[in-house]
């Protein structure tokens, strides 16, 4: 019998330790709905996330209770509590299913203890954290040096796939501008 996150965990690192692999098959799948929050502001963040399907949304609530958004994930993303510090104190963000979404969760913890000392997965860490370095440089300088009309054509670059799955209202968040100044652009860059 198959078992979709051992699986695809396999894939992703070759074959797990036996603790890491009794894990994966212990887990049971959470289906989402939309607008269904996986994680709430205040909580700790004590689990290690794959999004089997659907697609999912990191953002802060203001002063006001607007929403700025921080981040997208898609079919296939495997998210986890990064830094102690997410994973030891109260989260200062949401996290919610923007779509229906299959979603699977081991306890951070546990896994962790798993895999110590197991290099494909310290090499996966490794890439991950690169990656949101390289990640947080670009949006730094998105924003400090690029117009809106340049963001969005950056954001067309880097992420094609997010302008057919993520509502328009959430990009322009995540762009830093309002629905209507987004559309605004996408009209002047795509006449007709």
């Amino acid at each position: 019998m198959t078992h979709a996150l051992l699986d695809h965990l396999t894939r992703t690192l070759g074959p797990l330790p036996p603790p890491a692999a009794a894990l994966c098959q212990g887990a049971q799948p959470l289906s989402m709905s939309k607008g269904q929050a996986l994680l709430h502001e205040g909580e700790r963040w004590q689990h290690l996330w794959w999004l089997e399907r659907g697609a999912m949304r990191l953002y802060y609530l203001d002063r006001d209770g607007q929403a700025a958004n921080k981040n997208f994930y898609l079919d296939g993303a495997l998210v986890w509590p990064i830094t102690p510090s997410l994973r030891d104190q109260p989260v200062h963000f949401w996290v919610e299913a923007l779509e229906p979404s299959r979603v699977w969760a081991l306890p951070w913890s546990a896994w962790s203890t798993a895999l110590a000392g197991f290099a494909p997965w310290q090499a996966l860490e490794h890439r991950v954290l690169a990656a949101l370095l390289q990640d947080k440089m670009a949006r730094e300088h998105a924003f400090l040096q690029l117009t809106a009309t340049g963001r969005y054509l950056a954001l067309l670059a880097e992420h094609p796939d997010w302008l057919a799955r993520i509502p328009l209202r959430h990009l322009a968040s995540w762009l830093g501008v309002t629905d209507v100044a987004l559309s605004r652009i996408r009209r002047r860059l795509n006449p007709g």
